[in-house]
């Protein structure tokens, strides 16, 4: 039996992201074993009787004591653990696990690269000196002869083997983590107001105020209800605080559900569904969500959003941190009904196509046995 450690910076990413891949991998005999720091999520591990690891990171750390301390810690756990494969999701774990592994000698390495983000995109003097420093890490963690990169659209992976970040040989484009169909499905549209929903992490990154921009043009001109589902994330230096969202659900810019456990039924009482992200994301997980459900979705014209939203076919493209473009897209399909129904019904047709949680990870899984069978 093949032994699997999969690692991020969050129990919160490892329950939304991969819970379905170990799943998977359990049932094809492998032995799975998560690692992250500790969170509210370690309840849902234990129901699900997968072994958990707690494994001391900051994300938003930049001590060089505690970063050496974590690196050190992921080295210990890799050594007790013995691991045939380890696969690192997030910036700090494919850093610190690539290396980690290095020098233990793991020849089975997986790291997904979930987006370029902030550090390679933005034009700011913080991501510039940023990334001047991360640059040079990343070429030493995925610069090995062994060891698979695992992009999830092709802009991301053609920029890191541009940029020689990774060689080509070791990248291979898994687009998204999936969905299960039976959970995301569609429901008819409710009776009433149009409702619109953003749904995930309240960041300026995520495109949370072009959003609330968008919606006060928007209701200048139709009626419309426009909701944000999801917590800020303090450990990130782009969240928004709970004040601003509260200030903006009393002024009625904008309704703020904060963090729901049912997001299909969140789907469901929407009629549109939305992400006009600022920078780069994979394939981002609620676009596809929402597909299933039977919803268009409106989403900013990056790579990540591309494989998801079929621009005039099953929603509606706009150019990044431009209200009222986004609000122009909500308008058109406010005001068409049918325009809803039909992209709805051919985004639902894509997710079966292409995005669902057992063909995503049965693709991954084949990356492992490729790796494994190679050691």
């Amino acid at each position: 039996m093949f032994k699997v450690i999969l690692v991020a910076n969050t129990d919160w990413f490892l329950y939304n992201f991969r819970l379905a891949l170990a799943r998977q991998l359990r049932e094809q005999g492998f032995d799975v074993v998560l690692v992250s720091p500790s969170g509210s999520f370690l309840s849902n591990f234990q129901v699900e009787e997968f072994r958990w690891i707690p494994w001391q990171l900051g994300r938003k750390s930049t001590s060089l004591f505690s970063e050496i301390r974590s690196f050190i810690q992921l080295v210990k756990i890799y050594r007790h653990e013995k691991p045939d494969l380890v696969h690192h999701h997030t910036i700090k774990p494919v850093l610190y696990g690539s290396l980690a592994a290095r020098i233990l000698g793991i020849s089975g390495v997986v790291n997904s690269i979930t987006g370029r983000g902030y550090v390679f995109v933005s034009s700011e003097i913080k991501a510039r000196i940023l990334k001047i420093l991360i640059t040079p890490i990343y070429k030493i963690a995925l610069k090995t002869q062994r060891g698979a990169v695992v992009f999830e659209n092709q802009f991301d992976r053609k920029y890191f083997i541009e940029t020689g970040l990774v060689p080509e040989e070791r990248t291979w484009l898994i687009e998204g983590v999936g969905v299960d169909p039976d959970i995301f499905h569609p429901e008819s549209e409710p009776e009433g107001t149009p409702v619109i929903i953003m749904a995930g992490r309240m960041m300026r990154d995520k495109g949370v105020q072009v959003f609330v921009e968008a919606a006060r043009i928007l209701k200048s001109r139709v009626a419309a209800r426009l909701v944000l589902v999801g917590d800020p994330d303090p450990g990130n230096p782009s969240s928004i605080d709970q004040e601003t969202l509260n200030n903006w659900d009393r002024e009625g810019i904008i309704e703020w559900w904060g963090w729901q456990s049912e997001m299909p039924s969140v789907y469901w009482r929407s009629h549109i569904v939305t992400l006009p992200t600022m920078y780069g994301e994979g394939v981002p997980t609620g676009l596809i969500e929402a597909a299933a459900c039977g919803r268009p979705l409106v989403a900013t014209n990056i790579p990540g959003c591309l494989p998801i939203v079929q621009d005039g076919i099953n929603g509606l493209l706009v150019t990044p941190n431009n209200p009222q473009a986004l609000a122009d897209a909500f308008e058109k399909l406010v005001l068409d009904r049918n325009l809803r129904l039909e992209m709805g019904k051919k985004g639902r047709e894509l997710v079966l196509e292409k995005f669902t949680h057992a063909k995503v990870n049965q693709i991954t899984i084949e990356v492992y046995r490729h790796l494994l069978a190679t050691a």
